[in-house]
């Protein structure tokens, strides 16, 4: 029997313990629960419900690999100990944590691993920065502190008054939510919004029959597909628009990481791909384009986003590269090359249509990709926001399910 939900609030309380002391107070006050936990790393102080010496018993090592007088190994081994420790744990109901630039990177990578959906808000100095790092792929919400978490003050002790809220009433709603009945099993799909028609096409395909997730191919937006995926949340992909990859290789902002595929080879879902915005790589301004891609088929995106048309030698990479990563996938495997352009750039009269390019792009692919029964490379004669190709790409999909449960049902 699992034990009431409760909020818990993480710190290190060697250096902040009378902020997670007063944000416990102001949580107390709003009608929720709350139980402190100490990440500290040193083994001194008891003020925490929780203190630092029973987070580290949860490392594999015992307390004696977190306290080692170290900062830097001392914070890497308590990151794996309250990993682990949250995990074990069957009444978190919603997570709070507090702190600077290393609380922040401490506190966080546990938070990530929560299950998506279970409230995480984190009050850090770094919350005003890029927080990619610390957020990844999951709904962390992140709160600016303003000031520095260094004592109470008037500023501090609003901000962590409206956090307190925040959590509450997140922890609240959380509790009192009731999943709609649903009977379509979740699909996850990538998009960018120069493949926008065909994952509408796509949706309008299969949303009688499936729960469509539409993910921004983003960098983050791909992993938080494969995330939900390797938690056994989507019963499969179409993935058309893989397009961060290109970032990845080529020193672009919204890149993916070396795990892009890996949920689908460690699942074995059904998958259906595609080369959706392979054509291109996202840059900021134009003032920030690398000088090395100076001189190249530029397309200003918005002004914050400036486009650059890849080139064949780079497709004939980026396919050798997704090739390589879709071999080691065991599962039903489709990937769709769309011959009449793979993105809405990449067309007759628009600035980015490079048919060299393309052929680059899917005889690399051809060229990696070892073809059998379960893994194929089809080439349609479609554009990619042709509505044909979205209803094939649908269609291929529907196949792979339902082969799937015919599989399942004989094992």
């Amino acid at each position: 029997m699992t034990r009431d939900k409760q909020i818990y609030l993480i710190g290190t309380f060697d250096t902040k313990a009378a902020e997670a002391l007063y944000l416990r107070d102001q949580i107390r006050l709003a009608g929720a629960p709350v139980i402190t936990v100490d990440v500290s790393t040193t083994p001194v102080g008891e003020s925490a419900d929780i203190p630092a010496r029973v987070v580290a018993e949860a490392h594999a090592g015992g307390p004696a690999a977190v306290f080692t007088g170290d900062r830097g190994t001392a914070i890497t081994a308590m990151i794996e100990a309250f990993k682990r420790f949250l995990a074990n744990r069957d009444d978190v109901g919603a997570v709070i944590g507090l702190g600077g630039s290393g609380g922040t990177a401490l506190i966080t990578p546990a938070m990530r691993s929560l299950p998506v959906g279970l409230p995480k808000l984190m009050v850090s100095t770094m919350a005003s920065g890029d927080v990619s790092a610390y957020v990844g792929p999951t709904d962390i919400t992140m709160m600016h502190s303003v000031t520095d978490i260094a004592g109470l003050n008037r500023i501090s002790r609003r901000v962590l008054a409206n956090a307190a809220g925040a959590i509450v009433g997140a922890f609240h709603l959380s509790q009192r939510y009731e999943e709609p009945p649903e009977s379509r099993a979740a699909v996850g799909l990538t998009m960018f919004g120069v493949t926008t028609a065909c994952i509408r096409d796509a949706c309008t395909n299969l949303e009688p029959d499936y729960d469509c997730l539409v993910f921004h191919a983003t960098g983050v937006g791909g992993a938080s597909m494969e995330k939900l995926l390797d938690a056994g949340l989507l019963i499969g992909l179409l993935d058309l628009t893989t397009t961060e990859v290109c970032d990845h290789l080529l020193g672009g902002i919204l890149a993916c990481t070396d795990d892009r595929f890996g949920a689908v080879s460690r699942t074995r879902a059904p998958y259906v791909g595609s080369c959706g915005a392979l054509d291109m790589v996202n840059f900021g301004a134009p003032d920030t384009l690398p000088s090395q891609y100076r001189g190249r088929t530029l397309y200003a995106h918005n002004p914050q986003v400036t486009l650059m048309r890849t080139s064949a030698d780079e497709n004939s990479r980026i396919g050798a590269w997704i090739g390589e990563r879709l071999n080691r996938c065991q599962g039903e495997v489709r990937f769709l090359l769309p011959e009449g352009g793979v993105s809405a750039l990449d067309a007759p009269g628009q600035p980015f249509h490079d048919p060299d390019a393309d052929a680059a792009l899917f005889e690399a692919l051809e060229r990696t990709v070892l073809q059998n029964a379960h893994r194929q490379l089809l080439r349609v004669p479609y554009h990619i926001n042709d509505p044909q190709f979205a209803a094939l790409a649908a269609r291929h999909f529907r196949e792979l399910t339902q082969l799937e449960d015919r599989n399942l049902a004989t094992f």
